[in-house]
């Protein structure tokens, strides 16, 4: 009685190498943010695969992946995602999104989400935080280097919520909604290697061009994230008190 119990909503499929060296997105997921006497869940939400409404009040919280998809489509599974975000918000449980979970969060409290006006952002960019409570209780520095990997992104906060970071390329990094709702942009789950599989990838399909992935190889060679500063900052904000957070 009393353990701590997640949910992984995964919104896209595992690569061959992500799957090989990290056991899939939610082995990455639960290197950044399980500890030991947790249960942590996955539910494939892209192939269908949803927690039923009874299961909901027996999590404390939720993450919500990456995707290949885009936030702003009317997939079957993504309205169904939507309809669910709903509820977990009216539940008020914890719920962090990452990228298109960041985007999928800003949709379904209503706010939108779109191609990024400057294109792919792909590589290490620092990002500008702003004051809060959270940042300064884990005592972070104002700039935070993030892996990012995306072309879509949030063009209008939600009624209420607030941004939290942002960078010389995208204007919503973070925001908050309330004390329950947090959703990133980047990828703190991402390693290096990850990314440049993920940009030869996008390469080979087409979807970018060589220049961008070249420029993030230049800017990995350049500079680290600070994966360990992200993943207090996920976790308290996970799992901490709701004082601490906000």
């Amino acid at each position: 009685m009393g353990e701590k119990r997640f949910a992984v909503l995964l919104c896209a499929d595992d690569s061959d190498y992500v799957k090989k060296l990290y056991g899939g997105y939610f082995g990455m997921f639960m290197g950044m943010l399980g500890d030991d006497g947790e249960t942590w869940d996955r539910y494939k939400v892209s192939g269908g695969e949803f927690p039923d409404d009874e299961e909901l009040e027996y999590y404390d919280g939720f993450v919500i992946t990456g995707s290949c998809s885009d936030a702003h489509s009317n997939d079957v599974w993504i309205v169904k995602l939507i309809n669910l975000l709903k509820k977990l918000d009216s539940m008020k449980k914890k719920v962090l999104g990452i990228c298109f979970g960041h985007q999928i969060l800003c949709r379904a409290l209503g706010g939108k989400t779109g191609r990024a006006v400057s294109g792919w952002d792909m590589g290490i960019r620092s990002v500008n935080l702003a004051p809060s409570k959270l940042f300064s209780a884990l005592k972070l520095p104002s700039r935070l280097p993030i892996i990012e990997c995306h072309r879509d992104e949030v063009w209008e906060l939600p009624p209420y919520a607030e941004v939290m970071a942002w960078s010389d390329k995208t204007r919503v990094e973070m925001f908050r909604y309330g004390d329950h709702i947090m959703g990133i942009q980047g990828h703190p789950e991402y390693t290096k290697d990850v990314l440049l599989n993920i940009a030869d990838r996008l390469l080979h399909r087409n979807l970018i061009q060589e220049s961008q992935v070249e420029a993030a190889k230049t800017s990995v060679e350049q500079r680290e994230p600070d994966r360990e500063a992200w993943k207090r900052l996920c976790k308290t904000f996970l799992k901490g008190s709701r004082l601490l957070v906000y």
